[in-house]
């Protein structure tokens, strides 16, 4: 770009970005401008370049000059930028010196040298320090002027703008033909991007594409992530200026060539449309334009700025008006840099004149929203010594002033003995472990005599009396990085909790050590069970448990009908832990749950990474929308013949919009004066706190209210004009839903100050005519740098569940901490202690609210399931049945025998760790999924007949079929080339909850690991294991196998396992037993019982070949 006659002096400056354009024109500078400059702008014709008096009146929304400073005196200002961090202003000169000003007082705060010759060509800000470009150098400076990196670009390099691509990457673009990319970690270059010649100049990004304008005065779009050139816009003949982007618009200024008379400044910028990449109508301005950018507010209105120093503000799509231009006096100088606060509220203009000149809307100005505190030098403390409190047991001794008076030794002055480095030894090896040791090679191996605690050395120290365990943490801020961190501590009944398990699993772990009451925990070792607080909200609220276990429709993949079976064994449990494995099973396969980023890989839920705060709050509203819309959908055929179809789809009406839904009205009021009103449902509320004022200065209840009744300004399309325009949208309701659910949306400090000052959140005062609204939920984020954080619900658990579990009536505040379950105080569930204890999500109920329900559980599942249905496989035929189905004279009653028996195969491995002594700590469990469900009848002609022997289909993905031990094969679950009976787990499930609610009595091997795995809650009452049949106390477990050889003389699973085989032989110990019982009473049994442990420690458990002619016959042949 060339420059030439329009203004000569600048000629004496080596030649910068544009041809012979004064360095200072680089226009690489945060495009975050005011909302106020699209206010009218008072002229301040008196302004000079010295400082404001403090008695000058500054209108609101108006822009005037606040300060200018001199910096260096005629040496032009090539670079301003408002630091984004803090409260700092930079400008970098054309002799490559730096300096900043402290807020809006402009007080100088640090001033050092960049670079000895060249000018400062592009200043930006970092969280860590500020990067300084030059022509062939980039430079990283501390606030306070020291070096942090100096990195030297090769030998013709013009560099002349950088762009920051993410935390620790940038581009740097110039003169040359090539973009460089360095990483900011290792300060290496680590890849350079070929560009046509003259290179580039100015460098902007957008989600789509990375925006280069070159001096030939075409501006290129590059690809993301290749850097290739996608689209290119021949904006002006000459030369380029400047560009902006916004949207989907691109506008340009520059120069037109002349023909011999050169370049000259072209009044009309250059407006492109990016969806349709091409030029719309240019737009005339009254100024020359050398700077330009858009203003990022509810219009895309543009500033354009010359370089005499008018500034104009124009529609990018309408006509410039005379009116809308001010004027920075720089007394004659030439604008040279500018620069716009991410407040919006402060602009800052360098000139050649060595001056950079202050422009503000508010006396009281902030360059950010939210700036950290910038580190002051520290005042002489000589004359003023701080008052020191002695009795401190952390004051440090060494603060207080000490003259020296004498020569005698200062207590300091220890003598050498006592400073002289001395390690603590190694204790002994214990004489025990030597003396049961043995020798492999060069290690010896010994029992733990267990005098010590595993891996400790006693060390005697201080005893320390803490009420929680004794550590504290540095937190992961709930707001953000930018603060200082606390040490606190979190009780230790809000921690993370973990099962220990053991080789017996989880029989011999104590869930009663954490739940002393009759409701159920929900267990935590399961993929995205971080929800499992939020199951415990749904579950106590009565109509909604009602309402899904009355729901049951024909879709594989219900999350209503999976919660429906959740809380059934919700119901049925007096107080053990339940699992949410198959309504997590199905929420992992809902398209929508993926899409809004609720489902978490297990390295996000380990390692702490996940956002739980905003995550619990996002699953909150998709379920809420998911089960209005499943209960909601009209049921088709059903799948299940003759279940009664849910009263919801009965009706056609959600009873979830019944309770959670609010009619809103929407309203639209453009600035023509047209208004649209449109209304819609919606089932939760979002929190949103006011930006002007802290929110410390309002109370809960006015927040509340201005978030519900929401009031802002946007932009949005208006018909009337047939155009996007600046619009004010207003939510008002008619009525409050029963349940007002609440969005709490955390995510700053001035938030967090406002929840800490909130204490009354549960009290409520009844007016005369009013509904009134009690808390009843409120989940927290607890966020604990130690175990990764978590989240918890405290939960105002109605009469009605305490009248079912313990048979009496009353209502309790209690904490869900996943299996932890804990009575607490009313004041406690409304305390946050935001260090630690972040609010995510509320709920209020309106008093009284349950009588209009209907709340009568009317079971879905009906004998219909039970009857024949059609296989998944396409290549299953009837003649390879393996079952025969239930005829209607042979549906089961209430205290009947079924056999059953349940296969699984492995969708993950388990994590497991090897201690110092060997042996294995199991840390996560394997994930099993069911695989082959059998059931036999156990009574009438048919007994041992299999009426049930179904295999389960899975999506997931498969990495052991345990074949030895399932009989499950490859392509056995595969509906395409499978020859079995496959169903869907739904449709098995269903089966077997029949048969639950019916009252028969499962007989069966090891069947609490089935019901386990399979997911249902059975009554104890209901359950014959024969593992605890033939069992002694305080003595091994005896496998089917053993057993069935002991007694019946059977040889099972010699190769495999077959359940129908396993079922039936189950069926027949169980004859067995109650033979035995009867025949000789209990003692007699014992006897069997001891005479079966001497045989099998004889045998070493294992049954010996049937050939075998050793006399190891069973006891049964040996009879015969």
């Amino acid at each position: 770009m060339n420059f030439e006659g329009l203004d000569p002096g600048l000629g004496e400056y080596a030649p910068g970005l544009h041809g012979g354009l004064e360095p200072g024109l680089d226009s690489s500078m945060d495009p975050r401008l005011d909302p106020a400059l699209l206010q009218g702008v008072e002229l301040d014709p008196d302004a000079l370049a010295v400082p404001v008096s403090e008695s000058m009146h500054i209108v609101e929304g108006m822009y005037s000059e606040l300060h200018s400073m001199a910096a260096e005196v005629g040496i032009p200002v090539t670079a301003t930028h408002f630091d984004l961090q803090e409260e700092l202003l930079w400008m970098g000169n054309h002799r490559g010196h730096a300096s900043s000003f402290f807020g809006p007082t402009m007080g100088r705060y640090s001033s050092f040298q960049v670079h000895m010759t060249d000018d400062i060509r592009h200043i930006q800000s970092m969280d860590t320090g500020v990067l300084f470009l030059t022509k062939n150098n980039l430079k990283c400076l501390t606030r306070g002027g020291l070096i942090m990196f100096d990195y030297p670009m090769e030998e013709g390099a013009n560099m002349h703008s950088l762009i920051l691509t993410d935390n620790n990457t940038l581009l740097m673009g110039g003169l040359q033909n090539y973009v460089a990319e360095l990483d900011l970690t290792t300060v290496q270059e680590t890849q350079k991007f070929t560009v046509e010649v003259p290179g580039v100049a100015i460098m902007k990004q957008s989600n789509r594409f990375f925006f280069c304008g070159h001096t030939s005065g075409k501006v290129s779009l590059r690809d993301l992530r290749t850097f290739k050139m996608e689209h290119e816009f021949d904006a002006f003949s000459g030369s380029l200026s400047d560009f902006d982007v916004h949207g989907n618009l691109l506008a340009a200024c520059g120069f037109s060539s002349r023909g011999l008379n050169g370049l000259s400044c072209d009044r009309f910028l250059m407006v492109y449309d990016l969806r349709m990449m091409r030029a719309i109508t240019p737009m005339q301005v009254h100024v020359d334009p050398l700077f330009l950018r858009f203003i990022p507010t509810y219009t895309s209105r543009l500033a354009i700025i010359s370089q005499t120093g008018q500034c104009q503000f124009c529609e990018p799509t309408g006509l410039a008006s005379l009116a809308d231009i001010f004027h920075v006096n720089t007394v004659g100088q030439l604008l040279m840099s500018f620069d716009v606060s991410s407040s919006k509220q402060a602009l800052s203009f360098g000139d050649s004149g060595g001056c950079v000149h202050l422009w503000s809307s508010a006396p009281e100005v902030s360059f950010n929203s939210y700036s950290r505190e910038t580190e002051l030098a520290l005042p002489c403390l000589v004359d003023s010594l701080p008052q020191l409190d002695w009795n401190h047991e952390l004051m440090p001794l060494s603060l207080l002033p000490m003259p020296l008076t004498s020569t005698e030794p200062l207590l300091s002055d220890w003598p050498t003995s006592l400073i002289t480095p001395s390690p603590r030894r190694a204790p002994l090896v214990d004489p025990e472990i030597l003396r049961t040791m043995k020798t492999v090679g060069f290690i010896g191996y010994a029992p733990n005599p267990r005098t010590r605690p595993r891996n400790q050395v006693p060390y005697k120290i201080k005893d320390i009396e803490l009420e929680y365990d004794s550590y504290n943490q540095v937190p992961e801020s709930p707001i953000g990085r930018d603060e200082e961190p606390h040490l606190y501590m979190v009780p230790k009944k809000y921690r993370k909790v973990t099962i220990k398990y053991s080789k017996l699993g989880l029989e011999d772990f104590d869930f009663k050590h954490y739940n002393r009451t009759l409701f159920a925990g929900l267990e935590p070792h399961i993929p995205n069970a971080y929800c499992n607080c939020m199951i415990q909200v749904l579950y106590f609220l009565e109509p909604v448990r009602y309402l899904v276990q009355n729901h049951l429709c024909q879709k594989e993949f219900c999350l209503a009908c999976e919660l429906g079976f959740l809380f059934h064994m919700l119901d049925l449990s007096r107080g053990d832990p339940c699992q949410a494995s198959n309504f997590l099973r199905a929420f992992r396969t809902i398209p929508e749950a993926s899409a809004l980023g609720l489902i978490l890989a297990d390295s996000d839920e380990q390692t702490g990474k996940a956002r739980l705060g905003r995550l619990i709050q996002s699953w909150n509203r998709f379920i809420l929308a998911q089960l209005h819309q499943e209960t909601l959908e009209q049921e088709g055929p059903q799948a299940y013949r003759g279940a009664s179809s849910s009263t919801l789809g009965s009706s056609g009406e959600s009873v979830i919009g019944r309770l959670f839904g609010c009619e809103v009205e929407n309203s639209s009021l453009c600035r023509c004066g047209k208004e649209t009103v449109r209304s819609s449902l919606t089932l939760l509320f979002t929190m949103h706190y006011p930006e002007q004022r802290s929110p410390e200065e309002y109370d809960f209840a006015e927040i509340l209210k201005k978030s519900i009744c929401l009031e802002q300004s946007t932009q949005a399309w208006c018909d009337n004009c047939e155009k996007y325009q600046p619009t004010v949208q207003t939510r008002n309701i008619r009525c409050l839903p029963d349940v007002l659910v609440i969005n709490c949306e955390v995510n700053s400090t001035k938030e967090a100050e406002f929840w800490k000052a909130q204490t009354e959140l549960t009290e409520s005062e009844e007016a005369e005519g009013a509904s009134v609204f009690d808390l009843v939920v409120t989940v927290s984020h607890i966020q604990d740098a130690r175990t990764g954080g978590n989240l918890v619900a405290h939960i105002k658990v109605g009469e009605t569940y305490h009248q079912r579990k313990e048979g009496v009536t009353h209502q309790q505040w209690y904490l869900f901490n996943d299996f932890l379950i804990e009575p607490i105080d009313k004041a406690e569930s409304a305390q946050f202690d935001v260090n630690w204890k972040v609010p995510a999500v509320l709920y209020y109920v309106k008093r009284n609210y349950n009588a209009k329900y209907d709340l009568r559980i009317k079971n879905p599942i009906d004998a219909s399931v039970l009857l024949t249905e059609a296989s998944l496989a396409r290549k299953q035929r009837k003649s390879h049945a393996t079952f025969i189905p239930l005829m209607v004279s042979e549906m089961p009653q209430a205290a009947d025998l079924v056999g059953l028996d349940a296969e699984f195969v492995t969708l993950n491995q388990e994590e497991a760790e090897l201690r110092s002594d060997g042996t294995k700590s199991t840390i996560k469990p394997s994930q099993m999924s069911v695989a082959r469900i059998t059931c036999v009848r156990g009574q009438g002609t048919n007994e041992g007949v299999p009426f049930i022997d179904d295999y389960i289909s899975t999506q997931e993905q498969v990495v052991d079929y345990l074949t030895q031990y399932s009989g499950i094969k490859p392509g056995d679950l595969d509906a395409k080339i499978s020859s079995k009976h496959l169903t869907t787990l739904k449709s098995t499930y269903l089966k077997l909850r029949f048969l639950i609610d019916t009252g028969v009595r499962f007989v069966g091997h090891g069947l609490q690991k089935d019901f386990r795995v399979i997911n249902l809650m059975v009554p104890k009452e209901q359950v014959i294991d024969t593992v605890y049949l033939f069992h002694m106390p305080r003595k091994r477990m005896i496998s089917l196998r053993f057993l069935a050889w002991y007694f019946l003389d059977l040889n099972i699973q010699s190769e495999t396992h077959d359940s129908i085989e396993d079922a039936r032989t189950a069926l027949q110990l169980y004859r067995k037993y109650v033979e035995l019982s009867h025949n000789g009473g209990q003692e007699e049994f014992r006897k069997v019982l001891k005479a079966l442990y001497e045989k099998g420690r004889k045998l070493d458990w294992k049954v010996p070949d049937i050939d075998s002619a050793d006399g190891q016959g069973s006891p049964k042949s040996t009879n015969h």
